[in-house]
């Protein structure tokens, strides 16, 4: 079973166990973390793909901490102009562990609609 989710403007193919780094959540390591924003879910072949989300569908995870990717360094620079500009940038980010992933249970309207 694996699930495609939208967070911090990105996507992020997810299953239950991994560990994923995404833009900074609030919150401390060991918090619950609900991610609702669920665009597509497949489970034993069989596909939800979400118009644009897939309702009721939820991915539990655990904020496992919260961390900074590697230095970005940035530098401008004009040729015979002495302009040199040098910059240094770390993204904030949070790593997530994947718990599960949830759907909401079939119902008679649901069959209906699709037969």
């Amino acid at each position: 079973m694996y699930a495609v989710i939208e967070t911090g403007g990105k996507q992020y193919r997810v299953s239950p166990g991994d560990h994923i780094l995404v833009e900074k959540l609030p919150g401390e390591a060991g918090d619950s973390i609900v991610f609702d924003r669920v665009l597509l879910v497949v489970d034993d072949g069989e596909v939800h793909i979400g118009r644009p989300v897939v309702e009721g569908a939820r991915v539990e995870g655990t904020l496992m901490r919260q961390t900074r990717g590697r230095k970005v360094i940035v530098f401008k620079f004009r040729p015979k102009q002495r302009y040199r500009r040098k910059k240094g940038h770390r993204q904030y980010y949070t790593e997530v562990r994947v718990e599960r992933i949830t759907m909401p249970e079939a119902t008679a309207t649901d069959t209906e609609e699709e037969g």
